[in-house]
């Protein structure tokens, strides 16, 4: 896990103001926050109608790997917030996704 200074280090001085703002939105911690500002999301509302598992394959892309599904989870449980303003644990989405696994 990188450090939170590892992580703003690779970061320039506007995308590190973005960093911090992301990280006032529910389940979104300094990790988070820079997957969310590579993936282009600059505020709350970028989030309104995206799509988690587009989110979580396209950071797997970025990054040549395939990310727990607890990533997966965050960028659910981070949509949803920017789409209801309701914070739900991200962990509540595990249960939705793991259904939606074993029904397909």
């Amino acid at each position: 896990m990188r450090s939170s200074n590892e992580l703003q280090a690779r970061l320039t001085p506007a995308e590190r103001v973005v960093w911090r703002a992301l990280q006032q939105i529910p389940n979104v911690g300094p990790a988070m926050g820079y997957d969310l500002v590579r993936l282009g999301i600059r505020r709350a509302d970028d989030l309104v109608g995206r799509n988690p598992d587009d989110l979580y394959q396209e950071l797997g892309r970025m990054d040549g790997v395939q990310h727990d599904p607890c990533v997966r989870d965050t960028m659910a449980a981070v949509v949803a917030y920017a789409e209801t303003g309701e914070s739900v644990p991200w962990w509540h989405f595990s249960a939705q996704r793991k259904a939606d696994e074993r029904r397909s």
